[in-house]
């Protein structure tokens, strides 16, 4: 008995059309997947708003560093160190003007 030529040319195109559908996927995912091509523009986005949240620590650590610099026990700075016990303990009076440090 002799099969059909339908049978063979589908039993012969079958390897070829899996690879196909194998790369097909990998090429798909490449383009369109989580890390695809296309997701490089979020990236980015991503990037440059961590970038800027960096940048906002960075100076919120200097400034909390040059406040520990003027409460050094060796040389404390006697105005600042005077201005933070009164605000704290609420001794300021009504007449005075206190002027934050940024």
């Amino acid at each position: 008995m002799t099969r059909s030529p339908y049978f063979q040319m589908a039993r012969s195109a079958a390897l070829p059309a899996v690879a196909i559908l194998i790369i097909g996927y990998f090429a798909s995912s490449a383009l369109l997947g989580q890390n695809g091509v296309f997701a490089l523009g979020g990236y980015k986005a991503e990037l440059a708003r961590k970038t800027e949240m960096l940048r906002r620590a960075e100076a919120y650590r200097d400034t909390l560093r040059h406040r520990a610099q003027l409460l050094d026990p060796a040389h404390v700075d006697s105005d600042y160190g005077d201005e933070l016990v009164r605000k704290t303990t609420g001794q300021v009076r009504p007449d005075e003007v206190i002027i934050p440090r940024n």
